[in-house]
């Protein structure tokens, strides 16, 4: 986030996922960026997280379409783990309760 003027810009999305994907990297996750899918509304990142399916939608405005939702629902049906990032932090906080730690 930047701020000019007293007004604070948002991360751009494509900024963030790249912070993320080298966060990710850091703690031994495995990470695959989905730039064009075989279908509609799968999230940004496919990751393995300690043995768990992890799909992350980068979000820095805006909500999470129908679609988009579908493929969660799914995924979470499936026994994975869906979540929407709007920073940096959401997913550190993510990592830490799949770990079952508090720091």
């Amino acid at each position: 986030m930047k701020i000019l003027d007293n007004v604070i810009y948002p991360m751009k999305e494509q900024i963030l996922q790249t912070k993320i994907i080298k966060y990710l990297h850091s703690i031994g996750a495995y990470v695959a960026k989905i730039n064009l899918a075989t279908r509609s509304g799968v999230p940004d990142l496919l990751c393995c997280i300690n043995g768990t399916f992890v799909a992350i939608e980068v979000k820095t405005k805006g909500h999470l379409s129908e679609l988009q939702s579908w493929n969660f629902r799914k995924i979470q049906q499936a026994g994975g783990f869906a979540m929407v990032a709007h920073s940096l932090q959401d997913v550190e906080n993510m990592i830490q309760k799949l770990r079952g730690t508090n720091g």
